[in-house]
């Protein structure tokens, strides 16, 4: 199996030297930065498959950064945060995050957090920094797979891994396509926040489910505003 690259941005030396030092004897392949700046030259230089940002980190901060990356790939990005209740988290999740952790973190649970990411991704999305699939095929049902699903205007080829809406394109990044087929699996059916966690996060064990309503905002503005439904105290459900 390839090595994992991880590209670490962390302005505080003892943090990025103890973190990178742990990841590493984890078996990942480290490259650390100190600034957003010098951490976006080695993104487009080493092409990682996966980013973990600090938030205050100089020159370009962390949700800046995240930006920056989110504007060339798909590649999965984990932000760090010293403050759980702050707007940092909305804001690093807005800008196309896919998870953050709180510091300070425990090394264990920092792994733990990159291999679920990883997991979900297939890290097929990683190295070569998700290049963007070629044409979609046409609609219907796809040649030696199964159908394309359609609800409205929208249409999701589960097999293709590819979503249209109004016959153009759509691009998702892997956690907006993964909570987008769980969706799509269930239509008219209300998923809780707690659910989605579970199978899109990968978390057994509960999380933030903000890391949810952000993402279905993102989700919501790609594929149409009132296509997914909120049920309010209960969580959410896709119009067929």
């Amino acid at each position: 199996m390839a090595e994992t690259h991880v590209l670490f941005v962390e302005d505080d030396d003892v943090i990025r030297e103890a973190t990178q030092l742990a990841l590493e004897r984890d078996g990942f392949v480290v490259t650390a930065a100190p600034d957003g700046l010098t951490g976006l030259e080695r993104f487009r230089a080493d092409r990682p498959d996966i980013a973990l940002l600090d938030v205050m980190v100089p020159g370009l901060d962390g949700v800046s950064l995240c930006r920056r990356i989110r504007d060339e790939s798909t590649v999965p990005v984990i932000m760090l945060s010293a403050r759980a209740d702050s707007i940092d988290v909305v804001l690093g999740l807005e800008a196309g995050a896919d998870d953050y952790v709180t510091k300070p973190f425990d090394g264990a649970v920092l792994v733990a957090r990159i291999r679920a990411v990883l997991r979900r991704f297939g890290h097929a999305s990683g190295a070569g920094g998700g290049a963007a699939r070629g044409p979609a095929e046409a609609p219907g049902a796809r040649e030696g797979g199964g159908p394309v699903l359609r609800f409205g205007d929208l249409e999701v080829d589960p097999e293709g891994m590819e979503v249209r809406r109004a016959g153009a394109q759509v691009a998702l990044t892997p956690t907006e396509m993964r909570l987008l087929l769980e969706f799509s699996a269930a239509p008219g059916t209300v998923l809780s926040r707690d659910r989605l966690l579970e199978r899109v996060w990968d978390y057994g064990w509960g999380g933030d489910t903000r890391v949810v309503d952000v993402h279905v905002q993102r989700l919501r503005g790609k594929i149409g505003q009132d296509r997914i439904e909120t049920v309010r105290g209960f969580g959410y459900k896709l119009r067929g």
